[in-house]
This record gives structure tokens, sequence and C-alpha cells, in this order.
């Protein structure tokens, strides 16, 4: 293995492991494949559609074009030009074929956007269940990270520590303690 694809797989490796480490993030990345591959399935779908349009106008210059060739084996029939009629047949029958051929193709590329168009159904239907995972676990997230705020005091066990807070409103409450049993052992002697 070259360093590059070394390099790669660590990456790879490290990048599947931070994802799944972090659903909502992975959640994240998959909606946005899956917005693209929207986006994509649409451009194939106008692109089909384009191809539709083309061969649908090639049929009907095709449509014409026999009609005029049938038209002229008419006329050169009542001419009485045999050659001119029979190869005038031939160019109509090679009009008719590319005629099938192009209708073939207009079908073909017909079913072709219907298919995208199922897929862009799934692809759609697929990100909006991504979506609502997501929404749930952003959801999700936040009422956990709300209970943890909220239970945090009640979840730790007191340990004071010197220089704390506590062990200050410790020995605020201490000297407080010791200045009321004073005045009350004053108020006991003085009697």
């Amino acid at each position: 293995m070259s360093v590059f694809e070394n390099i790669g797989n660590f990456f790879e490796t490290r990048l599947d492991e931070f994802l799944r480490n972090h659903p909502h993030l992975q959640l994240q990345a998959l909606e946005e494949q899956l917005r693209e591959q929207e986006e994509d399935t649409l451009k194939l779908i106008r692109d089909f559609q384009i191809k539709e349009k083309q061969l649908q106008d090639q049929i009907l210059s095709t449509a014409e074009e026999i009609q005029r060739w049938h038209a002229r084996i008419a006329k050169a029939a009542s001419a009485g030009r045999e050659d001119l009629a029979r190869a005038a047949q031939e160019r109509e029958a090679a009009l008719l074929r590319q005629g099938n051929q192009l209708w073939g193709q207009m079908q073909g590329v017909k079913e072709r956007i219907e298919k995208a168009k199922e897929i862009y159904r799934k692809i759609q239907g697929r990100r909006k269940e991504v979506q609502a995972k997501a929404a749930e676990t952003t959801a999700a997230r936040a009422k956990q990270v709300q209970q943890d705020s909220e239970t945090k005091g009640w979840n730790q066990s007191y340990q004071p520590r010197m220089g704390s807070s506590f062990d200050d409103l410790e020995q605020e409450f201490r000297r407080l303690e010791t200045e009321d049993e004073l005045e009350r052992m004053k108020r006991n002697m003085g009697r």
C-alpha cells in the first residue's frame, strides 16, 4: 500500500469512528448525501425529458418526410415512372424503419423517466425519514443535556476542596455558628 492509501484509510477509519460516536452528525451527512442524490436524480429526469422532446421532434419530422415521400410515390406512379415510384417506396420504407426506431427510443426514454421519478420519490421518502430521525435525535440530545444540567449537582458526591466556594461557605457558617455560640454563652454567664 502506498503512503496515500494508508493516510486515506486512516482518515476514513477516524471519520467512521467519529460519526459512530456522533450519530446526529452521521444523520446530517446521510441527509446531505440524500439531498445530493435528489438533485442528481432531478437532473437526470430533466435530461431524459429533454431527450424525449428531441425524439418527439425527430419523430414528427420523420412523419412529415414519410408523408412527402408517400405523395411522391403516387405522383411517380401516375406519371408512369415506375423506377421513381420504386425508389420513393424504398425511401418511404427506410423512413418508416427510422420512425419505428425513434419511437422505440422514445418509449425507452419514457420508461427511464418513470423509473427515475420512482427513485426520486424513494429518495425523498428516505430523506424525510432521516430528517425525522435527525430531529428526534436532536430533541433527545437536548433533553439529555437538560436532564444532565438539572441533575448534575444531585448526581455528584460532595468533595470539599481547598480554595473552592464550598469551603468559603463552610467557613462562613462556622463563623456564624461560633458567634451564635459565644452570644449564647455570654447571655448564660450574664444571668
